[in-house]
């Protein structure tokens, strides 16, 4: 095991707390921007929405060579099953999470007030398409997440403080 394997746990948990700040300051923005009609773009605010994926990191895997390896014959119960030559360890692994983000591109709501400066001709108002309970449940989501990454940081260093009391 290499060392920098100890701490893929909390390098991970990082990425996780990253993206989850990120995440509550697009939802931050969407809540104050909720009466926003005009911006420097022209229309109403455009809603961010986050989503992740996964990251991966190419990694690397200890190899035996082919005069090493045992010379031991292996019963196959199934056709599908892989040979020894055929099987071999992923070298892209897990490494995080990568946030990411798009703009909502759905018609936006059109409110009928013709006092309003950014009316049109037939006293229609463009207001962003953000529904306050929506994000608010996002926010507590994002909350939840970022509290169980802190949580699993804490756990990994507990092991490695007790691993280094062994």
């Amino acid at each position: 095991m290499e060392i920098r394997g100890i701490f893929s746990s909390i390098d991970i948990s990082s990425t996780g707390l990253s993206a989850q700040r990120k995440r509550m300051t697009a939802i931050a923005e969407n809540i104050a921007n909720v009466s926003t009609t005009h911006t420097p773009e022209g229309g109403p605010y455009k809603r961010r929405m986050p989503y992740f994926s996964e990251s991966r990191k190419r990694a690397d895997v200890f190899r035996v060579s082919e005069e090493s390896k045992p010379k031991v014959e292996m019963n196959y119960t199934h056709p599908n099953h892989l040979t020894p030559s055929e099987s071999r360890l992923s070298e892209d692994r897990f490494s995080g999470v990568q946030y990411h983000e798009r703009r909502d591109t759905s018609i936006p709501e059109f409110i009928y007030e013709p006092t309003h400066p950014d009316a049109n001709e037939f006293g229609y108002v463009a207001k962003p398409k953000i529904n306050i309970i929506t994000e608010m449940v996002d926010m507590i989501a994002a909350t939840r997440n970022y509290e169980a990454n802190a949580s699993a940081i804490e756990a990994a260093k507990g092991m490695a403080k007790k691993a280094l009391e062994i």
